[in-house]
């Protein structure tokens, strides 16, 4: 009697909790999903939803465990995207603080005094704790296997999820995310089509091309919707626009003030950044062409913020354009390789990029660049230039093996851009002589994520297909 009961209690509260997720089209233009915020904590999480450009009483309540009664957050704040090419909207920021570290915990969102929405999501975890995070890059192009994987993903039950750039397809649009992006990874049912991802563990993204080259506002109004929709730190190097780090914008005064309305206070610095999550710190980089990579502030802030995090076991960085690649697709855009001494010198572990639509990893390696500077490689007609080839000499690891041998000697970088983008160069699968020295493994023919189990003073990465399949395994200790 007492299962029958207790199955009964299960439904219903699942069939009440399906109705109230339903109902919320109504009240929402994009469903509650989770961010680490401007200062991530292991007890504090953002809650971010987009609703009408319309005044309504919103409220959040928190349970940091089963057995606490419901907490209010601060009163809400929001901000409005009145830009061109979209329905006018509203952003709103709701800070969950107190949370129990590496517990899940409920939330719901009530409009009027009603729950309109409610989820549980994962706390999360401190410098002792395990922890999993999923990375996967070039992910926005609303196709099957972007919907499978984000599948995947779900199932693999990360505490964490990491995007190496390129968020939504062809050019960062504020309607891109409503259709390539949302629905996807923020969806009420976890199936083929997509999963309740970003309501349950929190996304950090960085930059990739399609998300912040195109600067052309007066075009394309609601462009660069990267710093909309996103809450993430803003403590990396103070950019000016139209210097070495951000380029300018055209824009009508009107189009301007839309987007700067917008973006707040998160354009234009949001592009790097830095924070740590359980016992590793990752630094973002911004590695579009329009980045001057010489430039000192730039190159200084790198530096200082991997000196500060020394006390970290694991010292993550993330881009969006690769150092090395084998692929024939995007080889000449090396310019991040002129980051390589700062990284090997801040010890860093691991890399991940995407920007390549395939999965590729590295030996152990280490890289100087010629002191004579960087190649420009043009177009026809020299009218624009492809990108920048970097050479120089690199140091490999070859007794690393990630298996028997799992302490390396240099940083591994690993390109996990088959997120869900037509795939680049797939006949290269099988032809390893055209891989570079460096290149250990090349899998161009299928689309793919990276799962990572983070322990102690051990990391075990494996590959996995969008049906589940693993590709390719390593683990690195200390």
């Amino acid at each position: 009697m007492r299962k029958l009961l207790l199955l009964f209690l299960f439904f219903t509260l699942t069939l009440v909790s399906c109705a109230q997720n339903k109902a919320s089209d109504k009240h929402f233009f994009t469903r509650p999903y989770l961010q680490i915020g401007k200062a991530p904590s292991p007890t504090s999480l953002q809650l971010l939803w987009h609703t009408t450009d319309a005044d309504a009483e919103w409220r959040v309540e928190y349970r940091p465990d089963s057995t606490t009664a419901w907490l209010s957050s601060p009163p809400p704040t929001h901000r409005r995207i009145t830009v061109s090419g979209i329905r006018k909207h509203r952003v709103y920021h709701a800070a969950l603080t107190g949370l129990i570290p590496g517990t899940l915990f409920n939330y719901r969102v009530l409009k009027a005094g009603n729950v309109v929405f409610s989820a549980t999501g994962h706390a999360p975890k401190t410098t002792d704790q395990p922890y999993r995070f999923v990375a996967f890059a070039d992910i926005g192009a609303e196709t099957g296997d972007q919907k499978r994987l984000a599948y995947q993903a779900y199932q693999a039950n990360p505490d964490l999820v990491v995007v190496p750039g390129d968020i939504v397809y062809d050019y960062g649009l504020a309607w891109e995310y409503r259709t390539k992006f949302w629905p996807i990874y923020n969806a009420d049912k976890a199936n083929s089509n997509g999963a309740p991802l970003m309501r349950s563990v929190p996304m950090v993204a960085a930059p990739g091309n399609h998300d912040t080259e195109v600067r052309n506002l007066d075009e394309k109004p609601d462009a660069l919707a990267y710093y909309y929709y996103w809450n993430q730190p803003l403590n990396g190097p103070v950019g000016q626009e139209g210097g070495p780090l951000v380029p300018p914008l055209i824009a009508t005064k009107r189009n301007r003030a839309a987007f700067t309305e917008a973006a707040g206070n998160n354009y234009p610095r949001m592009t790097n950044y830095s924070f740590d999550y359980g016992n590793a710190h990752w630094t973002i980089i911004d590695s579009n062409p329009y980045v001057n990579f010489t430039d000192s502030t730039l190159l200084n802030w790198v530096k200082k913020d991997l000196a500060a995090a020394q006390g970290a076991t694991w010292r993550f960085v993330m881009y969006h354009h690769p150092s090395f690649s084998s692929s024939r697709t995007h080889f000449e855009q090396q310019q991040m390789r002129l980051l390589c001494p700062l990284l090997e010198a801040g010890k860093v572990d691991v890399v991940f990029n995407g920007h390549v639509h395939n999965y590729q990893r590295t030996a152990p390696l280490r890289f100087v660049p010629n002191p004579q500077g960087v190649q420009l490689i043009a177009s026809m007609g020299n009218r624009t230039y492809r990108g920048r080839a970097v050479n120089g000499r690199w140091t490999l690891d070859k007794a690393f093996d990630g298996k028997t041998n799992t302490t390396p000697n240099g940083i591994v970088y690993v390109i996990t851009g088959a997120g869900g983008q037509i795939l680049y160069d797939q006949d290269q699968t099988n032809e390893p002589g055209s891989y570079q020295e460096f290149t250990t493994r090349f899998i161009a023919n299928v689309h793919s994520l990276t799962v990572a189990d983070v322990a102690g003073n051990t990391l075990k990465v494996k590959q996995l297909t969008s049906d589940g399949k693993e590709i390719d395994s390593f683990t690195i200790t200390k």
